[in-house]
């Protein structure tokens, strides 16, 4: 999470889900009103409008952005989502209004937090502190973080949850889901709604910061002996359900260091691939939001700053040997093995048409071949993944239906994609194979290390 003073300014979060639910149908008829001028004055010129076309516009994405972004909460959050998910989908124009979600968000003002923290700590709560900055140091979806000093000397960063976000997640999800409908984006006869079920449970769980101290607390205990990586320490007697405290630690946004030598920006790049690669086959837990403002850098020591564990939940044994069976029969270009292994993961079914199978086998022989074609991979050349972009368009096009993937395996590729993603904003080189066979357990049974 971080907080740009120039577009971000105090805004009163709406708790209630009339007051959600009415926002929403406000801006879903105001982007209709748009698609119908719009689709009129192209039938005036003698075009065809279509559905995609007239929704997907500047005018509708910043309506749908800015009001996301005033809302908050589980909307906000898969408007996120969408946004590091659409890829090259997007005309850059719209993917940059989009990535605004990931950058800024407005925050509580005064009145409306202390409201907040009246509810959750003791009458006395104030005078326990040295200081409160009540301009929050980052705001984000869910909640807001501010900087304070207790009087015993601790530093604490304070994330304090929005109310009535967590209430208003299955409405929110619901609406959302509608405008993702009506967008255009979505295959034919894609079914979203066993994902929208997912999505409200992951974001009910995202939303109780006392499973998050735990979780902060596992990954602390499993890093403890890993120069490489901070993870800042739970306070649990400033901790509940809406609050989580911890250790404040000073870092700058991970994407800033694109000015640092190739060596630090490849480094970083490796640390955080090698990580996810612990987190699947060594851990069996994984923090699964790769969103870019949840790591850091810390300029003084080289070390990287992990926020938020939200999202961080357990992967299981057979999830784990089924992605090492595919990354091992992909190492050695085993078709018949790939297929099977792609299968018992879900990417595909018995009723997956024999030429979609083939295109997609051939669709991860190909990032196989990328990845091992020199001894570093160069993720600043985008050229395979506009290969693939391009594929999945062909995919679409002959009438591939994904079939509906269980929630672990969608959050272990959207980890995938998301580290990806950062590696290539850093520009980073890096032997991925390396760090691969690091990692990739010598056998089908995958051992965990508990925290």
């Amino acid at each position: 999470m971080r907080n740009d003073p120039k577009t971000s300014r105090p805004l009163s979060v709406p708790a209630h889900r009339l007051s959600r639910l009415g926002r929403l149908g406000s801006m879903t008829a105001g982007i209709a009103g748009n698609m119908a001028v719009n689709g009129a004055a192209q039938l005036g010129r003698g075009q065809r409008p279509t559905l995609r076309g007239l929704m997907l516009t500047p005018a509708n994405m910043t309506r749908v952005a800015d009001q996301l972004a005033k809302m908050r909460g589980a909307a906000m959050k898969m408007g996120q989502l969408i946004s590091m998910d659409t890829g090259d989908v997007l005309p850059p124009e719209l993917s940059q209004i989009m990535a605004r979600l990931r950058d800024d968000a407005h925050y509580m003002p005064p009145a409306q937090l202390k409201k907040v923290l009246n509810t959750q700590w003791p009458t006395d709560w104030l005078a326990q502190f040295k200081s409160f900055d009540v301009r929050p140091i980052a705001a984000a979806s869910i909640g807001q973080v501010h900087r304070a000093q207790l009087r015993d000397g601790r530093d604490l960063a304070i994330k304090v949850q929005y109310p009535g976000v967590a209430d208003s997640i299955d409405s929110d999800v619901a609406n959302v889901g509608a405008l993702m409908r009506m967008s255009g984006l979505l295959p034919k006869g894609f079914d979203l709604g066993p994902y929208l079920a997912e999505a409200r449970n992951q974001l009910h769980q995202e939303t109780d910061y006392a499973r998050e101290a735990g979780q902060l607390t596992r990954f602390g205990d499993l890093l403890e002996d890993d120069t490489r990586f901070v993870v800042p320490r739970c306070h649990a007697d400033w901790s509940t359900p809406q609050i989580l405290s911890m250790d404040f630690v000073t870092g700058v946004p991970v994407e800033s260091i694109l000015d640092q030598p190739q060596q630090v920006r490849d480094r970083v790049a490796a640390d955080l691939i090698d990580l996810t690669l612990q987190e699947l086959f060594v851990f069996g837990h994984m923090q699964t939001d790769p969103n870019f403002a949840n790591y850091q850098y810390d300029q003084g020591t080289g070390r990287i700053i992990l926020l938020d564990f939200g999202a961080a939940q357990a992967i299981s044994a057979q999830t784990a040997r089924n992605y090492a069976h595919l990354i091992s029969a992909g190492l050695r270009d085993d078709v018949d093995a790939m297929s099977q292994a792609a299968r018992d993961i879900g990417f595909l079914t018995a009723q997956t048409a024999d030429d979609h199978r083939d295109r997609i086998l051939m669709m991860m022989r190909t990032v196989f071949a990328a990845l091992g074609h020199a001894s570093r991979y160069d993720f600043s050349d985008r050229s395979m993944s506009r290969q693939m972009q391009a594929e999945g368009v062909a995919l679409a096009e002959a009438g591939f239906v994904p079939p509906p993937l269980p929630i672990e395996v969608l959050l272990l590729q959207r980890k995938f994609g998301g580290v990806f993603l950062l590696a290539a904003r850093l520009g980073a080189q890096v032997d991925v194979m390396a760090l691969i066979h690091k990692r990739l357990p010598p056998n089908p049974e995958v051992g965990t290390k508990s925290g």
